[in-house]
């Protein structure tokens, strides 16, 4: 697999506005994901590199918002270890999968993403009572751990969502904590990748620099207008790239398909 500068520099762009989308809804991996196997990376090393990048990404986004007091860490302390422990049984699952299995259910994956972006309910600014205790609240956690160590995309609106609908948080708290549990999720899942030595260090690094600007840009717009506004324009770019992942003949779902 040889990577060319061009296509080096594409993928870094991709990553920027990853991280910059990933900061305000969520999702970025519908965009970077795709990207990293349409350069023709495989399936496995896509997810473990774009894991990499993301812990970096995400990392930087949480950060800006623990220095402005958004993160209750005490609160969020028992979800916090399940997302560890979710996200790394879900890399640990992922790396003993078929590779053309998971190149042909990648597809699948990220138009049921784009759906969920779609038609997903918008949020509210405003702290409401929350529905769950903090055992009902770890258990979705972990269950959303398993799915980003597993594949990821997403994994940051799903926390979000869950954090507003039954946490009882406003969308900026949801989002802060959301970046707190997806911190946690990437990192465990990116110690369980590099154990399997599935990650492009060089690749890797050079998307993190660049998602890191990304989610810092994405968290300071969050954090004074909320984390509306781009879901349509992130529906319609994981669609692309999907079609994109599809149009190769020999993509394992349109061999099973017959297309």
């Amino acid at each position: 697999m040889h990577l060319t500068i061009e296509i080096l520099g594409l993928l870094c762009v991709v990553a920027f506005l990853a991280g910059l989308i990933d900061a305000l809804a969520g999702g970025g991996g519908l965009l970077t994901i795709p990207a990293l196997m349409a350069a023709g990376i495989p399936p496995v090393s896509a997810l473990a590199t774009n894991k990499l990048q993301s812990t970096f990404g995400t990392g930087g986004a949480f950060l800006a918002f623990a220095r402005k007091g958004h993160v209750d860490f005490r609160r969020f302390a028992w979800p916090a270890l399940a997302a560890l422990v979710g996200a790394g049984l879900g890399s640990f699952a992922v790396q003993q999968v078929d590779p053309s299995f998971l190149a042909g259910f990648v597809p699948v994956l990220l138009i049921a993403m784009g759906i969920y972006f779609l038609v997903a309910p918008k949020m509210s600014d405003m702290d409401r009572h929350s529905r769950l205790g903090v055992a009902g609240l770890t258990m979705i956690v972990g269950m959303i751990g398993l799915y980003d160590g597993f594949f990821g995309p997403g994994t940051g609106s799903f926390f979000t969502t869950a954090l507003v609908a039954l946490g009882g948080l406003g969308l900026v708290r949801a989002i802060a904590h959301a970046k707190f549990l997806n911190f946690c999720t990437n990192l465990a899942g990116l110690t369980v990748m590099i154990a399997g030595g599935k990650v492009i260090w060089l690749l890797g690094f050079s998307m993190a620099a660049a998602s890191i600007a990304g989610n810092q840009v994405g968290a300071h717009l969050a954090m004074r207008f909320g984390g509306r506004g781009v879901r349509p324009l992130l529906v319609l770019m994981s669609f692309v790239l999907t079609i994109k992942l599809l149009s190769d003949p020999a993509n394992p779902l349109r061999v099973y398909l017959g297309w």
